[in-house]
């Protein structure tokens, strides 16, 4: 693989676009957009690259190669199923930059292919090569001494074998469903003896398939040495042992192959009388047997015969065939990961506390005498679970309300929520079930909360909560006061440590009442819209984002100081891309720092030649919004959970605050956001063909790695 190479799809538009005037909408503008899933592609091929960097401690490169295969994962699930379905029923309508769902699909394959060949080679080659060399070996059975294979088959007969079932096929065993994302092993059985030629069973005779389900209960890697750094591959063992699993039969080859399915859904919500017990019957469903066949990985050793044979099985063209030349399932060598080997990751982060929670003993005193920024994961997340705890336990608090997205297996927040509750607190947690992959946990915490005695609300109809927010209201003397913290990020303690994200403590009175209203929107049937400084998804955010940029490019056409910059996850919003390129053309200038998808085409002559699109892909997964505005000189700044995505703009609750402190908007703007933009380690930089190009520091230059930097700060 070639990093950066130019996406054979996306052309570059000359400079006849400078004499085209930007149309009211961009839909079906392919010269202006890039391709939603093709954008989301090179991202991945970006994550990708850090494994390929050799720099990289071995472990980390490890990492990263199991953070692509798991983003692939997703991807498959989600977006190739749905471009798939779309295929299925005929779908007409064009994607935004103008591609059928056939073109995206065939394109994903073109680009994908070669990205998943380079990840098994770095593996292969590179990555457990050098693990070896360390004396981390992972074989196969065959490559087992004798005492090895002993010790091997010890272990397969007592935790092994007892939980394996083969399912052969014949014609009294219909080919078996094949679960999602489960690895499975393909073998040609038949009778070691021919039958007697007067049986009258059907089933006797001929070569069948059978298939063996490795359970995920089961380490895919197996200790064999008394180092505890030699290890088996656990379907290399099955292989090994197929004779107990198939007495009396002769067993060919066995081949690893894995299933990927369609694993998103849509709640029919208004159909729906209780989103709880609906959620529940779908998670049900996804566990079963819900959900199309999407993609078919197989080993290479496979022969041509068996994967046709699954492949018409599961319902698949030969194009949705992956073959893997090394494991099947990347992740499952993080079991590698938890080796107490320092040496081989990167160094461990040391975090901090601000120094205004440091020197109050409570944290209401500090809060209430100013506003305290957190910068996650340099600033330890105990700083959030401590004000939970706190109000759970300080008498003078009276309420507490929060919204939770992604919380967590283990949450020491919702065990606080829980503990509030049973001092007699007013407790409220809004539980956002749709939260995609985390359904069943949320569903679990829901429960436990709601047995407590906390009001429990889940969620809205028709749209996902995803804004960070809490609010705690404390009796200070005759007065109530409102504590609030509003985030960029869920309140997930396990996430914190690996997403960079912006945190908010503040008892700023508008910001306090704004957040009131939004809770008796999200608890109750309120339709207030008139909120004094918060932007409010669906009510306001657009309009006001929309307004914001806007402004910006008429300082810039007066003459006055103009400037955007916005560190997003994804940009996919038509409405906000075209403001955007009206901006540039009324010459403001602007940097965006978006982590993956980015429909923004950047270079156009006349266009968009005022914007430059970086994106950062480090140790830790940048996940923080951050929204910068010159304001002709009155600069204005702002922190929240929303992209600039249709769905966050139109179809989820956001909640985007102002940074009001003159200290805190100097410290994002001139010490976050500038560190992000003066990066020339881990920084890539868009181009107008859709390619990514690492920035890299001159030979006398500084090197800046903004991941580094603010580990050090």
């Amino acid at each position: 693989m070639t990093t950066g190479a130019k996406p054979s799809s996306l052309e570059v538009v000359g400079d006849e676009t400078s004499r085209v005037a930007l149309p009211p909408s961009l839909a079906h503008q392919k010269q202006f957009l890039f391709n939603r899933e093709l954008s989301w592609l090179e991202f991945n091929r970006r994550v990708l690259e850090e494994a390929l960097d050799p720099a990289q401690p071995v472990l980390e490169r490890l990492k990263f190669l199991s953070i692509f295969s798991s983003n692939l994962d997703e991807f498959f699930m989600v977006r190739v199923s749905g471009l798939m379905e779309e295929l299925e029923e005929e779908v007409t309508e064009l994607s935004p930059d103008g591609m059928t769902p056939a073109e995206q699909l065939k394109e994903i394959s073109l680009r994908l292919r070669p990205l998943v060949e380079e990840q098994t080679r770095c593996l292969q080659k590179e990555v457990l090569p050098q693990l070896a060399a360390r004396g981390i070996l992972v074989v196969s059975y065959g490559e087992l001494n004798r005492d090895e294979r002993k010790a091997a088959d010890k272990y397969f007969a007592e935790k092994v074998f007892p939980v394996l079932t083969p399912q052969a096929v014949d014609p009294g065993h219909p080919f078996p469903y094949i679960s999602n994302l489960s690895l499975n092993i393909g073998v040609m059985v038949e009778p070691a003896a021919q039958p007697d030629a007067s049986a009258n069973d059907a089933s006797v005779g001929g070569k069948r398939f059978a298939r063996i389900k490795i359970p995920p209960v089961v380490p895919r890697l197996i200790p064999v040495d008394e180092t505890g750094k030699k290890f088996a591959f656990v379907g290399s063992l099955i292989a090994a042992n197929t004779s107990a699993l198939f007495p009396e039969m002769n067993c060919g080859q066995c081949h690893l192959f894995r299933v990927t399915r369609d694993a998103d859904f849509e709640i029919r919500e208004m159909e729906a009388g209780d989103l709880l017990r609906t959620m529940q019957q779908h998670l049900r469903r996804r566990r079963r047997r819900f959900g199309d066949t999407v993609r078919l990985e197989v080993s290479e050793t496979m022969p041509a015969e068996m994967v046709e044979y699954l492949t018409t099985s599961l319902d698949l063209t030969p194009d949705s065939v992956y073959t893997i030349g090394g494991p099947l399932n990347i992740p499952d060598l993080m079991q590698l990961y938890g080796l107490d080997l320092p040496e081989l990751k990167d160094a461990p982060l040391q975090t901090s506390v601000p120094v205004a929670l440091k020197q109050h003993k409570s944290v209401f005193d500090a809060v209430k005498r100013q506003d305290v920024l957190l910068h996650h994961p340099y600033t330890s997340y105990n700083t959030v679970t401590d004000f939970i705890n706190a109000a759970a336990r300080d008498p003078e608090v009276l309420a507490i309300k929060m919204c939770l997205y992604r919380t967590g297996r283990r949450s020491p927040i919702v065990q606080a929520l829980i503990d509030a509750t049973e001092r007699g607190k007013q407790v409220t947690a809004l539980v956002e079930l749709k939260a995609r992959f985390d359904e069943e946990s949320n569903i679990e915490w829901a429960r436990r909360l709601e047995e407590s005695g906390v009001h429990v609300v889940y969620g809205m109809l028709g749209l996902k909560t995803h804004c960070k927010l809490a609010l705690v209201v404390r009796r200070e003397g005759e007065s109530l006061r409102r504590y609030v913290h509003l985030a960029t990020g869920n309140y997930n303690p396990t996430t914190s440590r690996i997403y960079t994200d912006i945190g908010l403590f503040t008892t700023d009175e508008e910001i306090g009442a704004d957040a009131t209203n939004l809770f008796n929107y999200l608890t109750g049937y309120s339709r207030y819209s008139k909120y004094n400084c918060l932007l409010i998804a669906p009510v306001n955010l657009r309009e006001r984002i929309l307004a914001l940029i806007e402004r910006e490019a008429a300082h810039a056409s007066a003459g006055r100081e103009a400037r955007i910059i916005a560190k997003i996850n994804s940009l996919t919003d038509l409405a906000v891309i075209r403001a955007l390129y009206a901006a540039s053309r009324a010459g403001v200038s602007i940097d965006l720092v978006v982590r993956g998808v980015c429909m923004l085409r950047p270079g156009i002559a006349g266009v968009s030649d005022n914007i430059r699109v970086r994106s950062i892909v480090g140790r830790f997964l940048e996940h923080s919004r951050i929204f910068y505005f010159e304001n002709g000189g009155d600069k204005e700044l702002f922190i929240g959970s929303a992209d600039w995505m249709s769905r966050n703009l139109d179809r989820r609750v956001e909640v985007v605050t102002p940074i009001k402190s003159d200290e805190l908007k100097k410290y994002l703007k001139a010490v976050v956001l500038d560190t992000y933009l003066r990066d020339n380690t881990k920084a890539r930089e868009l181009q107008p063909d859709g390619s990514y190009v690492h920035v890299r520091a001159d030979a006398v230059g500084e090197k800046v790695d903004s991941q580094s930097f603010f580990q050090r700060a």
